[in-house]
């Protein structure tokens, strides 16, 4: 191994640690690590930020991936203006209505709204607005809601999975491999669907054996106003508007001509226009933390590329496989699954991403099942344990704020049945419609 190559990956690992960790805020490491490989002169800062082609190699270095950036501001910037409507706490408190307030009626309503709408915007932010209501709900029914906080996490993970913009390993791969948003649809929301009705059964069933409330609880919960919840109705109806004009837009951007970057900013503008406020305070609310660890993250992955590391990871993974798809496949989600439980899945899918890459250019591969392999398998190995996605890890620091803490053990009882079926099930999906 070269010296940048060792250099490189020696920042690489201890940046890693350090998110795995959370000894250091993972956006300060992974600036931290962008920083150093620049001003030692690993990558310059033309092909850190706009990509590059080696022709000795025939290696393709991406660099910061700017769709994934712009969509993701697009999508801040659409959730944090239509959040401010109440409708969020409206849909929640709508469903423990319909759910006659039997509290496993009320789960299962709420986790498939956290699911279709962390399918639609994104699951850190469902889950921001879904877990104060739940709360509310759980101490009215005089019940515990830990349960409850952990099948909402577990909703929005598997919700997410669904489309290019309900988790962000998802936008990774299909801004790099080129997937659109019916492609997500097409592939990963029919086994979606069906993990998420096996999961709710399962909860549904272990819950309803030890829950019972009284008819007066119930009541406490009837008498909650859901028209209270939304403040602003003209903008209600002007975000539900964009938001739904955005949706069409994804739909059909592939036969547009537009990137999935362009429709959300575009669908932001224009709600931005029909806001009456200023951006400003917009703006604010835009989580740019991740905007930026996005940033130092694919500089880092740049660096690694163009080094050789990820070709010689790429190199070894084809070889121990033998070149199988389908060993690689599975390889692939099991692995997935099981890092990303442990560790955030975000550096994980965009390390794996260049060694899909070098794989399909080395060997004339057609790598397409394994990107729906590192796809399913990221995205539902986030419900292994507490700190496995970013929505696990804001719905507990919340449950502990109000006096529910949920600790990892108790999470584990939860999240490795659940997730090891939800791979099981994905692995045959896998194998049924690629590896066969």
């Amino acid at each position: 191994m070269s010296s940048p190559a060792l250099l490189s990956t020696i920042i690489f690992v201890v940046v890693y640690a350090f998110i795995a960790t959370e000894r250091i805020h993972k956006t300060k490491a992974a600036l931290a690590g962008a920083a150093l490989m620049l001003v030692l002169g690993i990558i310059d800062q033309h092909t850190a930020l706009h990509g590059a082609y080696i022709e000795k190699t025939e290696t393709r270095i991406e660099g910061v991936d700017w769709n994934t950036i712009l969509l993701l501001i697009g999508m801040m910037v659409i959730v944090n203006i239509t959040r401010r409507t109440g409708v969020f706490e409206w849909l929640a408190i709508k469903c423990a209505k319909w759910g006659r307030g039997y509290p496993v009626r009320v789960m299962i309503l709420l986790c498939i709204v956290t699911a279709v709408v962390s399918a639609m915007l994104d699951n850190v932010t469902t889950v921001l607005l879904i877990a104060p209501v739940m709360i509310l709900i759980c101490r009215s029914l005089e019940i515990d809601p830990v349960p409850f906080l952990i099948a909402v996490v577990i909703s929005s993970n598997i919700g997410g999975t669904a489309t290019l913009v309900g988790d962000p390993p998802n936008i990774l791969i299909g801004s790099s491999a080129g997937l659109s948003f019916m492609d997500f649809v097409k592939v990963n929301a029919p086994i979606t669907v069906l993990i998420m009705i096996v999961a709710l059964l399962n909860l549904g069933l272990f819950l309803n054996a030890r829950i019972r409330v009284s008819d007066e609880q119930r009541a406490h919960v009837m008498a909650f106003d859901e028209s209270r919840a939304i403040t602003d109705h003209t903008l209600l109806r002007k975000s539900l508007l964009v938001v739904f004009l955005t949706f069409i837009g994804f739909i059909i951007h592939g036969y547009l001509g537009l990137e999935p970057a362009t429709i959300a900013l575009s669908g932001a503008a224009l709600l931005l226009l029909l806001h009456p406020e200023g951006p400003e305070e917009v703006f604010r609310e835009v989580e740019w933390p991740t905007i930026f660890f996005f940033i130092g993250l694919f500089i880092m992955v740049a660096a690694l590329v163009e080094t050789g590391v990820i070709g010689t990871a790429a190199a070894w993974l084809f070889e121990i496989t033998r070149g199988n798809l389908v060993a690689m496949g599975f390889g692939l989600i099991w692995m997935s699954a099981i890092i990303s439980g442990f560790v955030d899945n975000i550096p994980y899918t965009a390390m794996i991403i260049p060694m899909i890459h070098d794989i399909g250019r080395a060997h004339a591969f057609d790598v397409t099942p394994l990107w729906w392999a590192l796809s399913l398998g990221a995205c539902l190995g986030g419900n292994f344990t507490i700190v496995g996605a970013a929505a696990n890890v804001v719905v507990a620091g919340f449950a502990e704020r109000s006096g529910h803490p949920i600790t990892f053990k108790r999470y584990l009882k939860y999240g490795i049945p659940l997730t090891l079926q939800s791979v099981v099930i994905a692995s045959i999906y896998l194998w049924l419609r690629f590896l066969r």
